[in-house]
């Protein structure tokens, strides 16, 4: 295996190292698009925050002169998530991708976190050579690690975040199709976000689950998938075999184009690129015929980071103002990095979103990272994400 060097930083703001879409949506038209929104309706807002917020994007979009500073911007992947709203749901796109953007990089803590991912499996049937699902002290059943979310604490949770979280993830450590409920959870699900993404290996891609996914819930399915070619794709996404993952996916696409023709769900292949064999432009050319779009995330050594050893790192991280993490059995987490949990900042079914992200413990981590103690703090001392 020819592994990448380990990176010394892993910036978590778009990420992507590598990106290509077929939809090829126009990020100056969706800028025009924003602009002209915020002209014509956003500067007229009476609620001072939105207002502050809307002049803020406009100063970002129209002044691309300027400090260092992490300014909101119009990326292709974002223009293509815009080109799939409609204008009255520019609003609260704009809102929660600003908060999610920008918050993070100044520190503002909001009621509520920009961004939820729930996991409906900790269990995974790969053994992916980058992913802590190699640790044996975590992916064994005995260690109590392992399990499924039950439909009624998804459903709690849910009630619990609707009207207040736009952007939600079912995903985290394992894979959401191991999960007996997973069909039922997306069904709850149906309009009641704007963005709401899954990712899979796709290795258990059922029709069933392709109408479930297609029904209205999901905005973006992300397949999990780093090669082109056999024997790579299995040395890398160890369990998982090229051609199983294929069909599943051009299952998928054929359920869709036959009967949701007008499904505005965004495809999209994602890999993580960890050995020097691995080529981008094998990636699109093998890919882009079945996804809209084809995408590269940079390696996070995240395989154990309780063994890593202490860094000079002390940037805070971003995940701290930007997600909160719930396991399938609600106990709640700052980071998927810590994949055992040890930051847990208490359990959702005891506590509201809202009282769990202003916590005391999870409080006194912002603190600790923000005044340059993130290396007195166990993993984050040997993590490399900001």
């Amino acid at each position: 295996m020819e592994k990448i060097e380990k990176p010394k930083i892993y910036r978590k703001h778009h990420s992507f190292s590598d990106f290509y879409s077929r939809s090829k949506s126009s990020i100056k038209t969706q800028t025009e698009r924003v602009i002209n929104f915020i002209q014509n309706i956003g500067l007229n807002e009476k609620d001072t925050v939105l207002a502050s917020m809307y002049r803020n994007i406009f100063d970002d979009l129209t002044n691309r002169i300027g400090t260092d500073e992490i300014k909101f911007d119009i990326t292709e992947y974002i223009a293509t998530e815009l080109s799939k709203l409609d204008d009255a749901q520019l609003p609260r796109y704009l809102h929660h991708r600003y908060r999610y953007d920008i918050n993070p990089n100044r520190y503002i803590l909001d009621d509520y976190p920009p961004y939820v991912q729930i996991e409906p499996s900790s269990v995974c049937n790969f053994r992916c050579v980058f992913c802590y699902q190699t640790d044996e002290s975590f992916n064994r059943k005995s260690n109590g690690y392992m399990g499924t979310m039950g439909l009624d604490l998804f459903k709690s949770i849910i009630d619990k975040i609707e009207d207040r979280i736009e952007f939600l993830s079912l995903s985290s450590r394992g894979e959401p199709f191991l999960c007996k409920d997973i069909d039922k959870m997306l069904e709850y699900c149906v309009g009641k976000f704007l963005n709401l993404k899954i990712n899979t290996n796709a290795s258990l891609l059922t029709e069933k689950h392709a109408h479930s996914i297609l029904s209205g819930a999901v905005q973006t399915l992300v397949f999990s998938a780093d090669a082109a070619e056999e024997p790579l794709y299995s040395q890398l996404r160890v369990n998982g075999k090229l051609d199983k993952t294929v069909k599943n996916i051009e299952m998928f696409k054929e359920i869709k184009e036959k009967y949701y023709p007008d499904s505005k769900i965004i495809t999209r292949v994602s890999g993580v690129m960890y050995d020097e064999r691995q080529d981008s432009e094998k990636m699109h050319s093998f890919w882009s015929s079945i996804v809209d779009q084809v995408a590269f995330v940079k390696y996070n050594p995240w395989e154990n980071v309780y063994e890593s050893a202490p860094n000079s790192i002390t940037t805070p991280c971003s995940d701290l103002w930007r997600r909160m993490f719930i396991w399938f059995d609600g106990k709640v987490n700052p980071c998927d990095t810590d994949y055992k949990s040890t930051l847990s900042v208490g359990n959702i079914k005891d506590n509201s979103v809202m009282d769990l992200w202003h916590s005391k413990k999870y409080q006194s981590l912002r603190e600790a990272h923000r005044n340059n103690k993130r290396q007195e703090v166990e993993p984050c001392r040997g993590c490399v994400v900001t």
